[in-house]
C-alpha cells in the first residue's frame, strides 16, 4: 500500500499564483474587478485568438450564459451528449428548456454527429427545430467538431462548444473552445488549469461577450445609481481567483506535456494486457489528456471495471468510472434519448486513472504496477 493517497487530478500550483494574489490584496482589489481579471482575460484572448473573453465563477455559469445568448427559452430543445457531466445539462433546465440526449461514438467517446443529423432532420419534419447544439469535448478529447460545425451551418442552429475539460487540446491546430459560436472553459480545482473555481465564455463576436458580462453582473445598467431593466446573475470571477489563473497560464504548456506523457506511459506499459483499451486521437487532433481513460473489456480473468476501481482504492489510488449517461440519471431520465447503448457500454467499461500533472514517475509506476497486479 502507498504511504499516501494518489489522487485522480489534484490542483497543481507553481508558486507564481501567490505573487498575483498578494498584489491584489495589497491593492485592496478582491472584488470581481482588478488587474488580475483584466490580464487573465487578455491572456486567454491571445491564446484563443479572439477579441474578448468573459471570466465567470464556473463553467456551468458560462454554459447558462451561452444558452441565454443563443436565445434558448422555455420549451426550446437543446441537443447535448448523454455521456456527460450534469453541470452541462442543468443550465438547459435553468432555462426551462428540454435536453435532447444523444448517444456517443466509439472513436472519441463524444456525441455522434450522424445521430445529431438524424435527430435534427426528424425534428425539422415535426416543425420543431432544436434551438442549439451543445457539444462536449469529454475528458479533453476533441469531438468531431468539423462535422458538428457543418451541421450547425447547414441547419442554422448555433453550436456551443463545451471545452470545460479541454483547454490546450487542438483540432487542425486550432484550440478547442473556439469552434462554435461560443466556447466554454472550466477552471475547477481538478482541471489542467485551475483558479480553484471558475470558468470563461469565449466568442468571436464581442457583442456576445459584452452582453455576457452585463448579465453576469446582475444586469446592472451603467448609471450612477442602480438600474436593472432585466434579470441578471451573480456570475463574475473575483480578482483573487483570476490571480491564480494568471499564475497558471505561464505553465500551461508544461502541464499539458505532463498529462500527455502520463497517458502515453499508461498506453505503453499496459499494452500487453489485451482486455485494456486506450483510444488514440483522431487525425489532426490532439487531446489534452485531462484524464486518462481506459476501457476494461471482457477477459479471461473476469476482471471488471468495478474490480479495478476497488483494487486501486484499496491501495490508496483514486480512480473514477467515466460519466454515468445523463439519460439514465433519475434527475434527467424523463427527457428524450436518441441512440443505442454505446454511451452505456463506455460507462460500464470505462475507468479514469490518476492523471494529475504533479504525479511523480514513482507514483505513476506504482499505479501501473497495481493495475498489472490485478490482471
Amino acid at each position: 500500500m502507498h504511504l499516501y493517497k494518489i489522487w485522480l487530478s489534484p490542483p497543481h500550483l507553481n508558486g507564481a499564483e501567490l505573487k498575483y494574489i498578494q498584489e491584489a490584496i495589497a491593492q485592496n482589489w478582491v472584488s470581481p474587478y482588478g488587474e488580475n481579471v483584466d490580464e487573465f482575460e487578455k491572456s486567454l484572448e491571445a491564446y484563443f485568438d479572439v477579441n474578448d473573453v468573459a471570466l465567470v465563477n464556473s463553467g456551468t455559469s458560462a454554459i447558462h450564459l451561452s444558452l441565454i445568448l443563443a436565445g434558448v427559452k422555455q420549451g426550446d430543445e437543446v441537443i447535448v451528449p448523454t455521456l456527460n457531466f450534469a453541470g452541462c445539462v442543468n443550465p438547459i433546465l435553468y432555462q426551462n428548456a428540454i435536453p435532447l440526449f444523444v448517444d456517443s461514438e466509439m472513436d472519441t467517446f463524444n456525441m455522434d454527429p450522424t445521430l445529431v443529423q438524424e435527430l435534427i432532420e426528424n425534428k425539422i419534419k415535426l416543425g420543431n427545430k432544436p434551438k442549439a447544439i451543445l457539444a462536449v469535448d469529454i475528458f479533453g478529447i476533441p469531438c468531431k467538431l468539423n462535422d458538428l460545425a457543418s451541421l450547425s451551418k447547414k441547419y442554422d442552429i448555433p453550436l456551443i462548444e463545451d471545452a470545460a475539460d479541454a483547454i490546450g487540446a487542438t483540432l487542425d491546430d486550432k484550440p478547442l473552445g473556439s469552434f462554435g459560436e461560443m466556447g466554454i472553459l472550466s477552471f475547477n480545482g481538478n482541471k489542467v488549469l485551475t483558479t480553484s473555481g471558475g470558468g470563461a465564455l469565449i466568442a468571436s463576436d464581442p457583442e456576445l461577450i459584452a452582453r455576457a458580462k452585463y448579465l453576469s453582473n446582475q444586469a446592472r445598467e451603467i448609471k450612477p445609481y442602480y438600474l436593472h431593466r432585466e434579470v441578471g446573475y451573480n456570475y463574475m470571477m473575483s480578482n483573487i481567483l483570476a490571480g491564480i489563473g494568471r499564475g497558471q497560464m505561464g505553465v500551461l504548456q508544461e502541464r499539458l506535456a505532463r498529462r500527455r506523457e502520463i497517458y502515453a506511459t499508461y498506453q505503453r506499459e499496459l499494452a500487453h494486457i489485451d482486455c485494456l483499451e486506450f483510444i488514440n486521437d483522431l487525425p489532426n487532433a490532439q487531446s489534452n489528456r485531462w484524464l486518462s481513460v481506459v476501457l476494461i473489456h471482457d477477459n479471461k480473468a473476469n476482471v471488471t471495471r468495478d474490480d479495478l476501481y476497488h483494487h486501486l482504492e484499496k491501495n490508496e489510488i483514486e480512480s473514477r468510472p467515466v460519466w454515468n449517461p445523463m439519460h439514465l440519471q433519475p434527475a434527467f431520465n424523463k427527457y428524450p434519448y436518441f441512440g443505442s447503448d454505446v454511451a452505456e457500454s463506455i460507462f460500464k467499461k470505462g475507468l479514469c486513472l490518476p492523471s494529475g500533472s504533479s504525479m511523480t514517475d514513482n507514483e505513476l509506476q506504482f499505479v501501473i504496477d497495481k493495475v498489472k497486479e490485478l490482471f
